[in-house]
């Protein structure tokens, strides 16, 4: 795969899809938290509802709990072929009228109408009446029928039935039948109060499915089946999706105080998804952006980006084939990628500037190397100079002089014969010591010295000339300033893999100061080499770039208390 179309689908992967399945988590989270707050909404408005309702009944059961014990219908009731008077009808009346909901009411007994107010209902219709058989079961409970199953909403006038029977106060037994019928304000008042959403309703109905009243005042005493009221059926949650009057609705149920009814609220699920649209809305817009800003990215920024990647790979194929040639930017656009190029095509550049440089350092090398044959003559002509010299010196009987020839000539010997770069170690101290020979003819007794060299080191290689030039420095700014007899020691030692060659002097000793001084001088005035051979400094560079970072040289003085100089070098054995 093109790694422009990696890049593309990488977005895609790690912006555009996790948007997407974000926006999608969101909304059904947030769709199923506002099922739950409207569940809770309508669950807690239900269970004041049904408080309310059973407080409402409850005080119409007091009113005729309180008439059916008392001695004007008791008594109209228990006599045979009884006779109400005036006064006994107002007594009845005021007994159930004292209860301002009661419009009417009639009163039976075993066969017969007896008595009623406003309620012209024969016993043989009475029969006839769907709660009539419930009321019998109750054995003198109340039971309740509301306007939409006892028939009155669909007459147009609806009332709230109750119906009991009515008992001896002394021996319990049925003696009659009462119906009241309670103003359908009652439950207007009670659901009016009920907090709904908006569009939302609250029904109650009766087991059978039948719609016994709702807030709306619709649909009142039609049928409708809802899944709770099978007796077989197992809820978990105390609510459901389903479609009622062909909307799809989220339904809260509960069961009424009254064991015959429920409480249920519809709300339409097009409002609860009237309060998600918005967070549906913004998922769909955020993935759309997030598509279209992988597109544009891609558009302006991949394909320049891809574009310059395979110049630059097309131009380090050109490199392999030894064509060093600058890569060309139409369009810079000020980023890394300019860098990326203006950095290979420097590359390139140096990379040819060297390859040049090495050709024509092969070329001096090679002139170099036919100088140095061609030269090779001036060191055999100064040794036999020297050789000279000495005979004439043994001749006249100076031992003095003859013992410094012999030390300039193995001095001479070991500083220009040597073409190896590294020597034994002992060759070293060797040359260290007819240094120390020479400079003895010079000064004369101002010094003495000591070389340390253990025999397991003799043979060690080193890079030559890196004691001497140590030694020259303990001589020239320790040594000769000093008023008492100077020593310099010169000792080798292991050091695990290493070897450590030490260089001390009783000397006056310096400072980091003067150190540094003359550190730095080294570096200003290489006049000071052709002087007096190479300085610390070179030895030190010169051993960090034969050997690497560790090795090198570490000074340790301090005024009055002379210096010591430690040079340390791998172990290396000879081949």
């Amino acid at each position: 795969m093109k790694l422009r179309r990696k890049i593309l689908l990488a977005i895609i992967l790690l912006v555009f899809i996790p948007v997407i399945v974000m926006g999608i988590v969101t909304y059904v989270n947030f769709s199923n938290a506002m099922e739950k707050k409207s569940n809770n909404f309508y669950w807690i408005s239900l269970k004041e509802t049904d408080r309310k309702l059973k407080f409402a009944l409850s005080e119409i059961t007091s009113t005729t709990n309180s008439a059916i014990t008392q001695p004007p219908m008791q008594q109209a009731l228990k006599q045979q072929n009884f006779v109400l008077t005036y006064d006994n009808k107002q007594l009845i009346n005021n007994l159930l009228f004292i209860q301002p909901m009661i419009t009417s009411f009639s009163i039976y007994s075993k066969d017969r109408l007896i008595y009623q107010y406003n309620a012209p209902m024969s016993f043989a219709e009475m029969e006839r009446q769907t709660w009539f058989s419930a009321m019998e079961r109750a054995e003198g409970r109340p039971v309740w029928s509301g306007p939409g199953e006892n028939g009155s909403a669909a007459a147009g006038k609806p009332v709230l039935i109750q119906a009991r029977v009515i008992k001896d106060f002394y021996s319990l037994e049925d003696i009659g039948y009462l119906v009241v019928y309670v103003k359908p304000d009652l439950l207007d008042q009670i659901f009016w109060e009920a907090a709904t959403l908006r569009e939302g309703d609250i029904l109650l109905v009766n087991k059978q499915g039948n719609i016994v009243f709702n807030k709306s005042g619709e649909h009142i005493g039609e049928w409708t089946e809802f899944p709770f009221l099978q007796e077989n059926y197992v809820q978990e949650q105390d609510y459901y999706i389903d479609n009622y009057q062909d909307k799809r609705s989220l339904i809260t149920y509960l069961p009424s105080d009254n064991s015959d009814w429920y409480l249920a609220a519809i709300t339409p699920m097009n409002l609860i998804s009237a309060e998600s649209a918005s967070v549906r809305n913004l998922a769909i817009i955020l993935g759309v952006v997030s598509l279209l800003s992988a597109f544009l990215f891609d558009r302006f920024f991949i394909r320049r980006l891809v574009r310059i990647i395979n110049s630059a790979v097309n131009g380090m194929k050109r490199v392999k084939q030894g064509i060093f040639m600058p890569i060309a930017v139409p369009l810079r656009a000020h980023d890394e990628s300019d860098s990326l190029i203006d950095g290979f095509n420097r590359m390139s550049s140096q990379i040819n500037e060297l390859i040049e440089q090495v050709q024509a350092e092969q070329s001096s090398k090679k002139e170099a190397e036919l100088k140095a044959l061609m030269a090779q003559i001036n060191p055999h002509f100064i040794y036999n100079s020297l050789e000279s010299i000495n005979s004439m010196a043994v001749i006249a009987g100076n031992k003095d002089i003859s013992r410094m020839v012999i030390s300039l000539g193995r001095l001479l010997r070991i500083s220009i014969s040597q073409n190896q770069e590294l020597i034994p170690l002992q060759m070293e101290f060797e040359h260290v010591r007819h240094y120390l020979d020479i400079q003895k003819f010079r000064f004369g007794e101002k010094f003495l010295y000591q070389l340390e060299l253990p025999d397991s080191l003799k043979y060690v290689m080193t890079q030559k000339l890196i004691v001497q030039p140590i030694v020259e420095n303990a001589l020239y700014h320790a040594i000769e300033h000093m008023d008492e007899q100077g020593t310099i020691t010169v000792s080798a030692q292991e050091n695990g893999n290493d070897v450590i060659i030490i260089v001390k002097d009783n000397g006056p000793g310096f400072d980091l100061a003067v150190l540094m001084s003359q550190w730095n001088k080294e570096r200003a005035n290489p006049k000071k080499y052709s002087d007096s051979g190479v300085g610390l400094k070179n030895v030190h560079e010169r051993l960090n770039i034969r050997f690497g970072h560790p090795y090198g040289i570490m000074v340790c003085s301090s005024p009055g208390f002379g210096s010591a100089i430690c040079i340390r070098i791998p172990k290396i054995q000879p081949t």
